[in-house]
């Protein structure tokens, strides 16, 4: 049987990454992420729900992490869950995080609570990594090479003439 696990998160960071290196000599930071729901209740009242998540990154996105991103930034993450267990004064324990394949900074400069490094053109570029023993293309990219200024309303070649 087929297997999937992909999951795509939009949340507002808890805490300030913690970067760290492994013995190997890469890059790794936790970070919390909370993420809200907004739905009818039985009642009809709108009511607000947040789950928090541990996500786990790895490599140069790690390092982007602990550079530009704080408590409050608002972030784009694409990963894949994985379960953790381990056992502690005899008791099983077990927890489901999220392993960061891509993360995209969200925000402008300047704003509340995010420091973000932009792509060309003022769009923000998604960050990838390759995690230890991960198959993750890090070639890969969904940013600047998705969809071209003609797909934007402007006319092919219309911005030849800025200088960057």
């Amino acid at each position: 049987m087929a297997s999937f696990n992909k999951v795509i998160l939009l949340g507002n960071v808890t805490r300030d990454p913690e970067l760290r290196y492994i013995s190997s000599g890469t890059a790794v930071t936790d970070i919390g992420l909370a993420v809200n729901d907004r739905r009818k209740n039985a009642q009809g009242e709108w009511v607000e729900e947040t789950t928090f998540v541990d996500v786990t990154l790895w490599g140069r996105t790690a390092e982007v992490a602990g550079e530009y991103v704080s408590k409050g930034s608002p972030l784009l993450i694409e990963g894949r869950l994985k379960l953790d267990q381990w056992e502690k004064d005899g008791k099983k324990n077990s927890k489901l995080r999220v392993v960061c394949d891509r993360m995209q900074l969200l925000g402008g400069r300047g704003a509340e609570g995010s420091r973000n490094a932009e792509g060309s053109r003022g769009r923000p570029r998604p960050v990838t990594s390759k995690a230890a023993g991960d198959d993750f293309d890090q070639s890969a990219s969904f940013g600047d090479s998705s969809f071209s200024d003609s797909d934007l309303g402007g006319a092919p070649g219309a911005d030849d003439d800025i200088p960057f």
